[in-house]
C-alpha cells in the first residue's frame, strides 16, 4: 500500500507576547488531514533559508493558506499600505519563490485567500488594497462583530467558468461561498486561467494554465467547516488524490 502524501503547510510568523512564533491554522490541518486523506506538515517561513528544492522533494503537494496579513505592496509595484496593515515579510519571503517553483517540479498546490493572492502576485498579477473603496465592487468583507459562524457563513455568490477545473469538481455552474477580505485581485497574474468570479466580476478563483498538476486558487475559504459543505468535501478531496498522484508518481 503506497504511503499517505506529505502536504506542507507554510506558517505565518507571528508575535505572540514578547516571542516569534510559527503558525498554522487549525482549520486548514483538520482539512489536509481528514479532507484530503494526507499529513499536513508545517513549513516554517524562514525564506531564503529555506532549501526549496529539498522542500519540494520531500512534499508531495503544498497549500497556502489565508492569515490576517497582507502581501507587502511593493512585490507588485502597489502604493504603501494605510497604517496599521499587518503585514508577514518572512511569509512572503517563503511563498512568493515557493509557488511557482512547486508547480513547475509539478506538485499539486492549493491556495486560499491571502494564499491566492500570493498566488497572483507570484506569476506577476496585481492587488487591489481595499476592494470595497473601488467603484462598481462589493463590500467583501466579513462584520467582524458577529460569530464566527455568520462571518464564515454564506456571503454571495460565484459563478463558475465553464469547463474549467471548479465546475468539474463541484458538478454545477454556480456556488454560494463566504467572503472574509479586504484585498482582491486587480490585474490576474500572468499563466493564470479564471475559474470563478463574483457578482461584481472580481476574480474569485484561478488555476495555472500550464500546469502539470492541481494547481489551484481560491479567495474564499472553503477550509471552514469542510465537511458540512459538499463542494468544499469534494475539493480537498480532488487535491488530496491529486497528491496521491504524486506519490505513486515517485
Amino acid at each position: 500500500m503506497s504511503r499517505k502524501p506529505l502536504i506542507g503547510i507554510p506558517a505565518d510568523r507571528r508575535l505572540t507576547g514578547k516571542h516569534y512564533f510559527h503558525a498554522v491554522g487549525d482549520k486548514y490541518i483538520a482539512a489536509v488531514a481528514r479532507g484530503s486523506a494526507a499529513i499536513p506538515v508545517m513549513v516554517p517561513a524562514i525564506g531564503p533559508e529555506l532549501d526549496f528544492d529539498a522542500l519540494l522533494e520531500v512534499c508531495d503537494g503544498l497549500l497556502f493558506t489565508g492569515s490576517e496579513t497582507n502581501v507587502e505592496p511593493h512585490h507588485y509595484g502597489g502604493p504603501a499600505s494605510e497604517p496599521g496593515t499587518l503585514h508577514d515579510p518572512n511569509r512572503d519571503a517563503t511563498t512568493l519563490p515557493l509557488i511557482p517553483r512547486a508547480v513547475a517540479a509539478g506538485l499539486p498546490v492549493l491556495a486560499i485567500c491571502r494564499g491566492f493572492q500570493e498566488m497572483n502576485v507570484a506569476y506577476g498579477g496585481t492587488l487591489w488594497q481595499r476592494v470595497h473603496e473601488v467603484p462598481g465592487q462589493i463590500d467583501h468583507r466579513e462584520d467582524e462583530t458577529t460569530s464566527l459562524d455568520e462571518q464564515y457563513g454564506p456571503a454571495h455568490e460565484v459563478l463558475l467558468e465553464p469547463g474549467g477545473m471548479l465546475a468539474k469538481i463541484a458538478g454545477c455552474e454556480r456556488l454560494q461561498v463566504n467572503s472574509l477580505h479586504w484585498q482582491g485581485v486587480q490585474k490576474l497574474g500572468a499563466d493564470l486561467v479564471v475559474e470563478a468570479r463574483a457578482p461584481d466580476r472580481l476574480i474569485e478563483a484561478f488555476r495555472v494554465g500550464d500546469a502539470a498538476s492541481f494547481a489551484l486558487g481560491l479567495q474564499w475559504h472553503p477550509e471552514w467547516q469542510f465537511s458540512q459543505n459538499p463542494f468544499s468535501r469534494a475539493l480537498f478531496a480532488a487535491f488530496g488524490e491529486a497528491c496521491r498522484r504524486r506519490v505513486s508518481d515517485r
